[in-house]
């Protein structure tokens, strides 16, 4: 029968569909990733991989293994997490992602949750980029992420589950605008504080500004920073309504006209094999923001 150790090098081949990143995910090195691969199809009797010069590729067979393969060595894992967790010997660690520009503030009060209701769930909170997100989610590093669905199509691959429409204001504490919302024309002229040129965030300022982009006042990576930045100077940033409120600030922002509305969403692997525990997570989530 084929080892665990074969199918789990399997599993990641079929994911990266490369044979020099799969031996470095699995930690092993190329010659001998490759023996594996060799030897789990000798046990099979069936060619998994096509080999060529111009690289490889998974055979039919190959793709139709690789389902089976993928649920046996994540219900073999889920097994081993549930019976670790329920002897008392290690928790199951959940890695949960933040978008950057999503600014959850929250994330504090969620962890203090579980560690009281569910000590068996630990979390390890990651800060990151969409890049870096959606290449996490991919390769199995992240297990959940709170993210901006930018695009209607984006993370198809992917669970979707909503849990909130994040209204984007103007935040500039010390610049006098117009009461009842800024326009688009008024803010052309008006410095304004930018994520790094890596943001996704960034789309949504091109999207908005087609005609013309304000002036750049800074470019600082975190909502955090960007706030702190508008308190000490006469500039104004775009900062989710819901990050600026949880704060407890209430002055210093204005409404925009046209409003900016991004779908902000949980997303996770349907065959993670922490899925249980990654779903009492969603439904805590859902359960705060449809409470309110």
């Amino acid at each position: 029968m084929p080892s665990l150790h074969q199918l789990e090098c399997f599993v990641i081949y079929g994911r990266v569909k490369n044979f020099l990143q799969a031996a470095k995910e699995a930690n092993i090195t190329q010659s001998a990733f490759s023996a594996q691969m060799k030897k789990l199809e000798e046990i099979l009797g069936i060619a998994l991989i096509h080999r060529s010069n111009r690289g490889s590729c998974l055979t039919e067979a190959g793709e139709n293994f690789l389902g089976k393969a993928q649920a046996y060595v994540d219900g073999l894992h889920e097994i081993v997490y549930e019976i670790q967790a329920q002897a008392g010997k290690a928790p199951i660690e959940l890695n949960v992602a933040v978008l950057r520009s999503l600014g959850d503030v929250h994330m504090n009060r969620h962890v203090s949750y579980f560690q009281q209701q569910n000590k068996k769930i630990c979390f390890n909170v990651f800060d990151m980029e969409e890049d870096e997100i959606r290449k996490g989610l991919f390769e199995g590093h992240i297990d959940v992420a709170s993210v901006y669905r930018f695009e209607s199509d984006a993370y198809a691959d992917f669970v979707c589950t909503h849990f909130s429409d994040d209204e984007i204001i103007f935040f500039a504490p010390h610049v006098s605008a117009p009461l009842e919302g800024v326009g688009q024309e008024w803010m052309e002229n008006q410095p304004l504080v930018y994520y790094p040129p890596n943001s996704s965030m960034n789309k949504v300022y091109q999207e908005y500004f087609a005609r013309k982009l304000p002036p750049a006042a800074a470019h600082l990576s975190t909502p955090y920073a960007m706030m702190h930045f508008c308190q000490e100077n006469p500039v104004g940033a775009l900062l989710p309504r819901r990050f600026i409120e949880a704060l407890g600030i209430t002055r210093g922002f204005y409404t925009l006209r046209p409003m900016i509305k991004l779908e902000a969403v949980l997303v996770y692997k349907k065959d993670n094999p922490r899925s249980r525990y990654i779903r009492m997570y969603v439904d805590y989530i859902l359960k705060i923001f449809r409470g309110k």
